[in-house]
């Protein structure tokens, strides 16, 4: 048994199975066994990778699970399209947990940070992730060969500079998802200044094992 069976065979594994399985019920994602077992590895592999190149904040693998593979999962009912961008992806948050959870979509995870993208082919590399191509860049210098469907972000940076740094990114009929934490009020008034951008719904998001408020702001281009 090589030191990666090992990992994934270990109780912690187990006890994080059981976690991811039990958040995604929460929120009425009913995982295959192959979407659980991917998901567990990318945990395991954060925690690892995090011990040397402080990726997150969040040091306890079980946190991770609900911080961020749950708090990820939430959104999943709304990504609708067969191509989608993930902009200031970190390690991979939502991106790599949304291409996992749909196969055959094709997701970019974009982000300037050399360590997490480092990270992120690594994880792509692991789980066999063949729908993901990670991007180290800045948004507003990132081209590409055809427009997305959606554009997700996460704690990225203010509405307004999201749009403004990825409109260039996003077909005619494309929607960004942004997931915040507050409900974020002087953001949208800020942005809805703008003629071209309108607000499609700002929907709390209800993410079991995690404390503070959660919406996912919806936009799309107005026509």
């Amino acid at each position: 048994m090589n030191a990666a069976q090992s990992l994934t065979d270990s109780p912690l594994a187990s006890t994080l199975r059981d976690d991811i399985t039990l958040g995604a019920k929460s929120l009425d994602l009913d995982l295959s066994q192959m979407q659980v077992d991917l998901l567990t590895r990318y945990v395991l592999l954060l925690n690892k990778w995090n011990k040397a190149y402080n990726l997150t904040a969040i040091r306890d693998p079980r946190e991770m699970v609900f911080r961020h593979i749950v708090d990820s999962l939430s959104i999943v009912p709304h990504v609708v399209g067969d191509n989608i961008l993930d902009v200031g992806s970190g390690p991979g948050l939502p991106g790599i947990v949304l291409a996992i959870m749909n196969p055959a979509g094709k997701f970019t995870t974009l982000d300037s940070n050399g360590k997490k993208t480092r990270f992120m082919l690594q994880a792509k590399l692991d789980l066999q992730l063949n729908n993901l191509e990670v991007v180290n860049a800045r948004v507003e210098a990132f081209t590409a060969p055809q427009p997305f469907d959606v554009i997700t972000s996460r704690a990225f940076t203010s509405l307004v500079n999201m749009v403004e740094g990825t409109k260039h990114l996003l077909s005619p009929s494309g929607v960004y998802l942004a997931m915040k934490g507050l409900y974020p009020d002087e953001e949208l008034k800020e942005l809805m200044d703008r003629q071209e951008i309108e607000l499609v719904g700002c929907e709390p998001l209800h993410v079991p094992g995690t404390d503070g408020d959660r919406h996912l702001v919806i936009l799309r281009n107005r026509h």
